[in-house]
């Protein structure tokens, strides 16, 4: 039997998906869950993904068999910026089969892959797909990660939009609190989130995370399993 892929993404750049990702993966395997963790294209880095090397520290392992043989990111580039730019700066193309086979191969020994996105939904891979043209195509569910600053909401409400219109499952939406923002703007986002996912997105879980999660990987997972 096959596992099951989430693939996370995020509302915009460096809005905490990697951190997302590590912790969801960590409250999983306490679950007796055999995850693991794959990033489909990273950006600014050579030889070693950052991101990856961020998932294991939360999870407190050390790289696994399947990141030294590069299955867990097929794809890493020098210069930092989106996918289809990073490749032409590097003289290199996207074949995304070799991420769908990387994948596959992990969901053979692993019941759960978490597949982090590179950016938000609209990141182009290359001059003739988005991310999310990607997701819809493989058929995976998407965990939404998202945040207190202000905009967010805004920007929830396109990429939850998106999905709706693509035919794409949203299984989690995760309120990534760290690094802390104003108050405020926090606490009523996350009121507005709750109201407006009860009622336009019934099933969808929100999830809450902060600084503090990582001591503790308090993670309601029912969602997710």
């Amino acid at each position: 039997m096959k596992g099951t892929v989430l693939f996370i993404t995020g509302i915009d750049t460096n809005i905490g998906k990697t951190f997302a990702t590590g912790m969801i993966a960590c409250a999983l395997a306490g679950k007796g869950k055999r995850v693991i963790t794959q990033k489909m294209i990273q950006t600014g880095c050579t030889e070693v993904s950052e991101d990856i090397e961020m998932h294991r520290k939360i999870q407190g392992i050390p790289f696994t068999e399947e990141d030294k043989a590069g299955l867990t990111c097929p794809y890493i580039f020098t210069y930092p910026c989106s996918p289809h730019m990073a490749a032409e700066k590097d003289g290199r193309t996207i074949d995304l089969s070799v991420v769908t086979e990387a994948t596959r191969r992990l969901q053979e020994k692993y019941e759960y892959v978490l597949l982090e996105g590179a950016g938000g939904l609209m990141v182009p891979n290359d001059f003739h797909s988005l991310a999310i043209d990607y997701v819809k195509e493989q058929g995976y569910p998407v965990i939404l990660v998202t945040s207190g600053k202000l905009g967010s909401i805004n920007h929830t409400l396109l990429s939850l939009y998106a999905c709706k219109q693509y035919g794409i499952q949203v299984r989690a939406v995760v309120y990534n609190l760290y690094p802390p923002t104003d108050k405020l703007i926090t606490a009523n986002t996350l009121e507005y989130l709750t109201r407006y996912l009860a009622k336009e997105f019934p099933g969808t879980a929100l999830i809450t995370l902060s600084e503090a999660s990582a001591g503790t990987v308090e993670i309601d997972t029912s969602s997710l399993l």
